[in-house]
């Protein structure tokens, strides 16, 4: 009984310890792609106000700032009547 009871004791503190360990994920780089989109995930959660926004991923991805902005009409009139490529709007 005693060689049963130690056999069994052995056992289970073996699968104990195998389910205990967890493999450990690859460490390895990040890529440049990798790290590129954790960059902009982490300015989109900023809070940043819209120009901010716009300069800071600019900067991140290397593309030159568009500026934005209204045009030079202005609102318009919803009383006017514009066409628009051949069609009233």
């Amino acid at each position: 009984m005693n060689r049963f009871l130690a056999v069994s004791l052995l056992i289970v503190s073996s699968v104990l310890a195998g389910c205990a360990t967890h493999p450990s994920p690859e460490l390895r780089p990040y890529t440049a792609e990798e790290t590129k989109q954790l960059a902009l995930e982490a300015l989109s959660r900023r809070g940043l106000s819209f120009d901010e926004y716009q300069q800071q991923r600019a900067a991140l991805t290397g593309q030159p700032q568009k500026p934005f902005g209204f045009d030079s009409k202005g609102e318009m009139n919803a009383e006017r009547s514009v066409t628009l490529h051949g069609r009233p709007s």
